[in-house]
């Protein structure tokens, strides 16, 4: 049985490739995409989820635009990673497809209604929408399945030195979403760094020969450029698809038990995801977290999926 997925994101570079393995991958049913300010403002991460989709050939799936700032703080878009536009490097062909007209919250409520089972919630953004859904409909939220987000991080940050963007971006939104007390997997730095596109990898990708490699070699070639000046690493981690991958293929990505709770307050550390993997506070576990991946499994899982692609 295919599993039934809203993909809630902010492309940006590697959502781009998140959203290509929720469409073409055979176990998942992606129903919706919504969109948020993150990594872009909003109206370029809609933008260029109608673009991607397009370019792909992905019919179908409804695409919604969300929050356009924090629950409570300013936005600040990750400009020196993905570009003025969010998704800087390739010409944006301009889609023919248009945005649906409801809300993010609108669409995430109407695909629950409409689904006969639980819907499993991709987050690769910062939690604005769903932290929002919670609040306005918390009697739908036994429609939900569980939320898997890329956020967060088990060592160091990349925005701040303990901060992951999307959870610095909007940590008010991950305390919430965490504390409603949704099944919660948190995918963070630790994992996803060791998720590089190397040059074997972005060829390999390339030999696929379809218009959507195509295209995403130009991405990518784009990314590790800004990586490098940004982050000193050459080869960019594709943060967003793992999130994709661990509902798609269970098992592929190692997950424990942890207490974790989200810094809200710090003057170095707000947004910082304290992940308590010995048990030292003495707190209830509350979320899956990432430890590990099957990095070979996961490229040639993305691979497979880009080949089914326009």
């Amino acid at each position: 049985m295919r599993t039934p997925l809203i993909l809630d994101c902010d492309p940006g570079h590697d959502d781009v490739f998140a959203i290509w393995l929720a469409a073409a991958d055979p176990a998942l049913d992606l129903r919706a995409i919504t969109t948020v300010g993150g990594n872009g403002r909003l109206s370029h991460t809609t933008y260029n989820a109608r673009v991607v989709t397009e370019l792909a050939g992905i019919a179908g799936v409804p695409i919604s635009a969300g929050a356009e700032s924090p629950l409570v703080r300013l936005l600040t878009p990750a400009e020196a990673i993905h570009g003025d536009n969010a998704l800087g490097g390739p010409e944006l062909p301009a889609p023919a497809r248009e945005a649906d007209p409801r809300t993010a919250i609108e669409l995430i409520r109407d695909t629950l209604d409409a689904s006969a089972e639980p819907v499993t919630i991709v987050a690769t953004g910062p939690l604005t929408n769903i932290a929002m859904f919670v609040r306005l409909h918390p009697d739908r939220l036994s429609r939900i399945e569980r939320v898997v987000w890329m956020g967060g991080s088990t060592g160091r940050g990349n925005i701040t030195p303990y901060a992951e963007f999307n959870s610095w971006t909007d940590p008010e939104a991950a305390a919430i979403v965490l504390g409603s007390g949704l099944p919660f997997t948190m995918i963070g730095l630790n994992v996803t760094h060791q998720v590089l596109t190397t040059r074997e990898v972005v060829a390999g990708i390339g030999a696929i020969g379809n218009r959507t490699a195509a295209f995403g070699v130009e991405l990518l070639s784009f990314f590790n450029a800004t990586y490098e000046t940004d982050q000193g690493m050459p080869e960019g981690p594709l943060h967003d698809p793992v999130a994709v991958a661990l509902v798609a293929r269970p098992g592929l990505v190692t997950t424990v038990r942890a207490r974790l709770d989200i810094e809200l307050h710090g003057t170095e550390t707000a947004g910082a995801t304290s992940v308590d993997l010995l048990g030292k506070l003495g707190r209830e576990p509350n979320a899956d977290v990432a430890t590990g991946i099957d990095v070979e499994a996961f490229w040639k899982l993305l691979e497979e999926a880009i080949r089914t692609l326009a």
